[in-house]
């Protein structure tokens, strides 16, 4: 058996410009970081060898690799020839919550299969290839972050070139600064999940059209760069307006990204003493990331109390294989 584990991500400026329809025109940029909530992936030759026993959160149990339902699984599948097999997925968070959880599956299933295939490959060619399997094989109208803050792992300045490559730069933020930095952010579940890909598509197609969409993404570019080089200087001291700032740009690009309860706890913990925040993916729903110093913590944690808190910190492994045993 062989299982990897794979880290979700959370987005802290940028997020947007790594849509094809924006940075092919004019170059994109986020800061983002893994965080320790995980998707486990398993997978062992199946008793009778042959066919395939899938079980995520559906259960497949069928003969022909075309017969597979999960789109990702299958195209993957196809791609290394895999066949005979009992695979595996679970999730410490529900998909659909904004942090990245697809591409984090499709890193991980890569990683996975690569493995059991006794194929290597870098954690930025994982990445390549997962942008590859959801943007070009699938024609998801996704962006390019997700699947490298993923595979890769760690705090990051990721670039999105014109010419379609991409290129990640660790953040080198001092480690007394990065502990601090956890320490002020808090993430709050406001129980929804949604499609991604519906709202990104929409978000592709308004950035194609409206000059308002295209200049707070100018905008949010901007504040990623500003915030990157913050942090390489250990400077956490404008997280939290950068974030808000961030985020009302963001929430003009589009009505769908925001509605009023995700507007009602924002406001309620920015009035008892948050920073800044955002609501974390494409919007809609999922979780709530507020910055705050921490003697305010308490003061919003109360007023946030009907919404769930997670408790998380920074990841830096990426995808990785935790378990192999011929």
């Amino acid at each position: 058996m062989i299982i990897t584990k794979t880290p979700m991500r959370i987005s802290f400026a940028g997020g947007g410009s790594d849509l094809k329809e924006y940075y092919l025109n004019y170059g994109g940029s986020v800061v983002s970081t893994s965080i320790n909530k995980y998707i486990y992936l398993s997978m062992h030759p199946h008793f009778e060898q042959k066919g395939y026993l899938l079980k995520y959160s559906k259960t497949e149990n069928i003969t022909n690799i075309a017969d597979i339902q999960h789109p990702i699984i299958r195209q993957i599948f196809s791609d290394y020839d895999i066949s005979g097999v009992d695979f595996n997925s679970a999730s410490d968070i529900p998909a659909g919550t904004g942090l990245g959880s697809s591409s984090c599956f499709t890193s991980g299933l890569i990683k996975l299969c690569n493995a059991y295939t006794s194929i290597y490959k870098s954690k930025e060619d994982i990445a390549a290839e997962a942008c590859r399997v959801e943007i070009e094989d699938l024609n998801e109208p996704i962006g390019k972050q997700d699947q490298y803050s993923t595979a890769i792992g760690g705090l990051n300045y990721i670039k999105f070139n014109q010419d379609d490559t991409v290129t990640v730069e660790k953040i080198l933020i001092r480690q007394d600064k990065k502990q601090q930095l956890q320490d002020s952010l808090m993430m709050f579940y406001l129980g929804e999940t949604r499609s991604a890909s519906k709202l990104l598509k929409k978000q592709g197609e308004i950035t194609k059209t409206s000059q308002v969409a295209i200049n707070n993404l100018h905008r949010m570019v901007k504040l990623s760069e500003d915030l990157n080089l913050d942090l390489q200087n250990s400077n956490i001291d404008t997280f939290g307006e950068i974030l808000h700032t961030g985020w009302l740009y963001k929430k003009e690009i589009a009505s769908a990204i925001s509605n009023s309860k995700v507007d009602h706890f924002y406001e309620l913990a920015m009035q008892h003493g948050a920073s800044g925040g955002k609501l974390l993916g494409a919007g809609g729903g999922g979780f709530l990331l507020i910055c705050a110093p921490l003697e305010k913590q308490a003061a919003i944690r109360n007023a946030l109390s009907e919404l769930k808190e997670l408790d998380f910190k920074f990841d830096n492994s990426g995808t990785s294989v935790i378990h192999y045993n011929d």
